[in-house]
């Protein structure tokens, strides 16, 4: 979790991403800033993440994040 956050803090280092709930639903992650991480998050965690799970759920808090990387993880 702790290379996940400075991943988010190297996008953004504006947020509180132990707390926030909301980084997509209020707008401290732009679409742009997704499309980035998604990116960064495929080349660290050696998953690939498809399109029907970048949705605003999976990416508005660094544990819905987390999750998904781990689910991702599991099913290789």
């Amino acid at each position: 979790m702790e290379e996940l956050i400075e991943i988010l803090e190297s996008i953004n280092p504006d947020a509180d991403y132990e707390t926030d709930g909301g980084l997509v639903d209020e707008g401290i992650l732009t679409s742009f800033e997704v499309v980035m991480l998604v990116t960064q998050i495929e080349d660290v965690f050696d998953v690939t993440i498809p399109p029907v799970k970048i949705i605003p759920q999976n990416f508005n808090s660094a544990a819905a994040i987390w999750a998904l990387i781990e689910e991702l993880k599991g099913e290789e």
